[in-house]
């Protein structure tokens, strides 16, 4: 494992798309062979989203939706296995809690139902296929944070913050 310690940086669609692109392109389309249409499906503008960063280099990134559906998280294949994944998940998971939302849910992939499970999301559906691969519906009850200044704004609507990764 490298040594540096990656930063989560809030995102909003409009200054980041080509960075998000980049790196759900890889994902997705390239290894995952997602058509391109389906990972990009125009809900993005009003997504929360996350960017992971060694140095400068964007290696991973995810979003929430305001309704607190956790998705397309995606980490950069040499980057991951660090912790990287699971920081943007608990960054998304921070920023619907500052918005009020007390239940996170994501539809995972089979392959990262263990990955999610470790972070406190659970098995709520049975199998379905969405995009070509198996996927199972989770959520995850969380406590809201208390009310302050900036209760019910999403971290990427106002000046973004650095977050390191938690292991």
């Amino acid at each position: 494992m490298n040594e540096y310690r990656p930063t989560i940086k809030a995102a909003t669609w409009s200054e980041n798309e080509r960075a998000i692109r980049s790196v759900r392109h890889a994902v997705f389309v390239v290894e995952q062979s997602v058509p391109e249409e389906l990972d990009f499906d125009g809900i993005d503008p009003s997504c929360c989203h996350a960017l992971a960063f060694s140095g400068s280099k964007v290696v991973g990134t995810g979003r929430v939706q305001t309704d607190g559906h956790i998705g397309r998280v995606a980490v950069l294949k040499a980057w991951r296995g660090q912790g990287i994944g699971s920081a943007l998940v608990e960054f998304l998971a921070d920023a619907a809690k500052r918005k009020g939302l007390s239940r996170l849910y994501l539809n995972a992939q089979v392959s990262a139902v263990e990955f999610y499970e470790k972070l406190g999301f659970r098995r709520t559906g049975d199998l379905f296929m969405e995009a070509g691969i198996e996927h199972i519906a989770m959520v995850r009850e969380t406590e809201q944070l208390p009310a302050d200044a900036e209760a019910g704004v999403l971290p990427c609507e106002r000046k973004a913050t650095d977050y390191g990764v938690r292991e």
